[in-house]
């Protein structure tokens, strides 16, 4: 039995339980292919999953990781024809789980081209954030040109993504962030305003940064006390969308709001859902997302890249909540 190294949590806990060992290399079902892993992107999802908070959807692998980039090795050749992909080619992939590893296998819909000029460390941030904005701020937000979309967490992996995506689509954004250096950061990726949340009240800042009219679309990782915030700045039919409970899940807000500025408040989680739905966000992102990469109106923005064996670092710099863009596993440290 062909072996591979990969990274396991080997009990709930902190970062010190994820650790390197040998597993079986996977074998890639109907409709699947098998990378060889490159990098691996580090998203919080697997922080919640390392604490026992964030369990693995059925049939998905127990190892973390949501997004690689890498080689298609093997697969299912007559799915791999139909989407435009062939064996040898360099992609990056969205994942239930597995992505701390060698090699994973992932459903031929969830797998994109690596983008040229694109490296495989920089690949490897793509899908997690990129579904995940597309989802949230295009789809269910139904952000327009011309809008306005407000994003808690600038910073982060997809604030840096939503940041970009939105601008090249022809909104104006405005990020909330915990630093000045994070403001200075998200203001050379087009922000247009950084509101330093430690300091200064985003819902008066957003609305004199938009003549008291309000964001269009809020993009919402906190929940909790900021929702009755979010609903305080949102404009006349606006759309509050929620992707993570990072400050809890009690949420009181004035109602009547909601009814006499006809809002709209929404939110999803990408992990569980079907194959089909995912494959239809991949198509979306190809046919409008990923030539504005090739043209470069959106960049990568990678804070650090360490070897996978350091997967332990990399969640406890995730921790510590002082990067800009995404952390990345190197896998081919490890051959």
């Amino acid at each position: 039995m062909a072996m591979m190294n990969a990274i396991e949590i080997s009990a709930y806990g902190g970062p010190e339980v994820l650790r390197l060992v040998q597993r079986p290399r996977p074998q890639p079902g109907e409709g699947e292919v098998l990378i060889r892993v490159s990098a691996s992107g580090i998203n919080r999802p697997d922080v919640l999953q390392r604490r026992g908070h964030y369990a693995p959807p059925p049939g998905a692998s127990d190892l973390p990781g949501l997004e690689v980039a890498g080689v298609i090795e093997s697969g299912d050749v007559e799915a791999m024809e139909a989407a435009g992909l062939r064996i040898g080619q360099r992609v990056c992939a969205l994942l239930a789980g597995g992505g701390y590893a060698e090699y994973c296998v992932a459903p031929v819909g969830q797998v994109l081209p690596v983008p040229h000029g694109w490296s495989d460390v920089e690949a490897a941030g793509l899908p997690e954030t990129f579904f995940t904005v597309w989802s949230n701020v295009f789809d269910r937000g139904r952000l327009q040109a011309g809008e306005t979309l407000l994003v808690h967490g600038g910073a982060s992996g997809i604030g840096v993504t939503a940041i970009q995506m939105a601008r090249a689509m022809g909104a104006q954004v405005i990020v909330t962030v915990g630093s000045r250096d994070k403001a200075s950061a998200c203001l050379r990726l087009g922000a247009a305003h950084a509101i330093l949340y430690r300091e200064q009240d985003f819902v008066a800042e957003v609305k004199r940064h938009t003549q008291g009219r309000g964001a269009d679309v809020i993009l919402d990782m906190v929940a909790g006390p900021y929702v009755a915030r979010d609903i305080e700045c949102l404009a006349d039919d606006g759309r509050l969308v929620i992707i993570a409970v990072q400050g809890g899940t009690d949420a009181r807000f004035d109602a009547g709001q909601v009814l006499r500025r006809r809002l709209t408040i929404t939110g999803s989680t990408l992990r569980p859902r079907p194959v089909a739905f995912k494959a239809a966000i991949a198509r979306e992102l190809r046919r409008h997302v990923w030539p504005l990469i090739e043209r470069g109106a959106i960049r990568p923005v990678v804070h650090r890249v360490l070897p996978a064996a350091q997967a332990a670092e990399a969640h406890a710099l995730m921790e510590a909540d002082t990067h800009v863009g995404k952390i990345i596993l190197d896998w081919t440290q490890a051959r």
